[in-house]
């Protein structure tokens, strides 16, 4: 009888379900859409509820990706403008100069694939990857600890009914985290110029080390509107940037993983406590869903940095100020025969500081902005090294991560220069030298070194001049 009676409120709960994602619910389905996000015309709100009844009937944990994916596409192409035949020629024309132009200032080696012209569209739904990557762990932790207060909060009575209810809660909530993710790309879309606008590869090329270099031929345009710069000017200095950053990631083969990684690392330390689910919820209006979204893009569910994840912060804004800066200072000494080179480049260094409003929706969904803080002092770090040593030897600084240059060494870059000046120290014969002093063996003068005099008793290598007492 007690398996029966928790059989059918099982079934009631999930019949209110139904219901509410019916449009017979209490709450007003186009407010839902609201809180997603999405604007509340009656096509979004049915479009809505239909993925949450998909997501009743085929759960998914964390994000569903597929739907991230057409959500980001479908918002991108809204409001986009296809590019007439001659802009596009005019774009293939400037990544040629581009790439010509760059041979001159950096010893890093051309691409092996075709830059793309993509459209918004294309952009968002080929950059989803590896935004569902930066994003899985704080939606997989958003679901943990929504879980955990439903599992703390309700009755023992209703405890087995919400065994199953939680889970469905829970692919409930991954999906309206996944329209989130996809609205937010979307939305990036229309701000961004290139496949490296961000400061990490988003566009993966033929294999796991190439890096596709992609312009958005609609955004560029409107980039430049409202300069006073010629068009072609303009369309040169982006994509000498865009090929840059994508030759430099293709070079740096470990890099790319290592800037990924370092971002997931730092996403999977985010635990959220179940008391900010609970806070959240006890404020929660059902006649007001908007308070939801708010919610989810101020950042109140994510919690506090950790000493630990400051840390981890620090060194992975270090590592995307030494990759913009190097771009910057390679961008300037490839543009030299541009006049307006400077104007384009204080413009980028502008739009990068402000972000758009995507971008800071992004970096509340998962707690990260993926600006460099340090760009100024990467860029006048890179200068230094290279009026020192030249393109070649500062460019060989990339060739391993051990290499990398540190917070200190943007700094001062002293010693970095030092070692590229004077060749660093041969490790293998150092430690021949201590092993040899440590056994015994290496107590004695070397032969022939400077300033040694034989010992008593020591005969010499060569016989004096002269005759010689026997």
């Amino acid at each position: 009888m007690a398996d029966d009676s928790l059989g059918g409120a099982e079934d009631e709960f999930r019949e209110m379900i139904a219901k509410f994602l019916a449009g017979e619910g209490d709450i007003d389905p186009s407010k839902l859409a609201g809180a997603a996000g999405l604007p509340a015309d009656p096509a979004m709100v049915a479009r809505l509820m239909s993925q949450l009844q998909r997501a009743m009937s085929s759960p998914v944990d964390g994000i569903d990706e597929k739907l991230a994916r057409e959500e980001a596409g479908r918002i991108a192409a809204t409001g986009a403008v296809t590019a007439t035949p001659a802009e596009l020629e005019a774009l293939r024309q400037a990544l040629h100069v581009a790439a010509l132009w760059l041979d001159e200032a950096t010893a890093i080696t051309q691409l092996t694939s075709e830059p793309a012209l993509l459209t918004r569209a294309d952009w968002a739904r080929q950059t989803l990857p590896v935004w569902s990557q930066l994003a899985e762990p704080v939606a997989r932790s958003i679901a943990d600890a929504l879980t955990s207060a439903l599992d703390t909060q309700i009755p023992d009575e209703m405890r087995a009914m919400m065994g199953d209810a939680s889970g469905l809660m829970r692919s409930l909530g991954g999906t309206l985290f996944t329209i989130q993710l996809g609205h937010v790309v979307g939305q990036l879309a229309a701000e961004v110029v290139s496949g490296g606008d961000i400061g990490i590869p988003l566009l993966p090329g033929r294999d796991d080390h190439d890096v596709q270099a992609a312009l958005l031929p609609q955004n560029v345009t409107a980039f430049g509107q409202g300069l006073d710069i010629p068009a072609d000017q303009v369309q040169l200095y982006l994509s000498v940037r865009e090929l840059a950053h994508a030759r430099l990631f293709r070079h740096a083969r470990w890099l790319r993983a290592h800037l990924i990684s370092a971002i997931t690392d730092y996403a999977r330390g985010i635990r959220i406590d179940a008391d900010r689910i609970e806070s959240v919820a006890a404020d929660f209006d059902p006649s007001n869903p908007e308070s939801l979204r708010e919610a989810l893009t101020s950042g109140a569910l994510i919690p506090p940095k950790s000493e630990a994840q400051v840390a981890a912060l620090a060194r992975l804004e270090t590592t995307l100020a030494l990759i913009e800066g190097w771009v910057d200072i390679v961008t300037a000494d490839a543009t030299t025969r541009l006049p307006r080179a400077d104007a384009v480049a204080e413009t980028v260094r502008r739009r990068r500081a402000a972000g758009g409003p995507a971008e800071s929706a992004f970096a509340t969904l998962v707690g990260l902005e993926l600006r460099p803080r340090r760009l100024r002092e990467a860029a006048a770090f890179w200068r230094s090294v290279s009026d020192a040593v030249g393109a070649e030897s500062r460019d060989s600084l990339w060739d391993h991560p051990d290499l990398l240059p540190t917070a200190d060494d943007i700094d001062d870059p002293a010693r970095i220069i030092t070692t590229l000046v004077e060749g660093p120290v041969d490790d293998e014969a150092f430690d021949q030298a201590l092993s040899d002093l440590l056994s015994g063996e290496g107590d004695r003068p070397i032969e022939g070194a400077p300033g040694e005099e034989p010992s008593e008793g020591d005969e010499p290598d060569q016989e004096p001049d002269g005759p010689t007492n026997r």
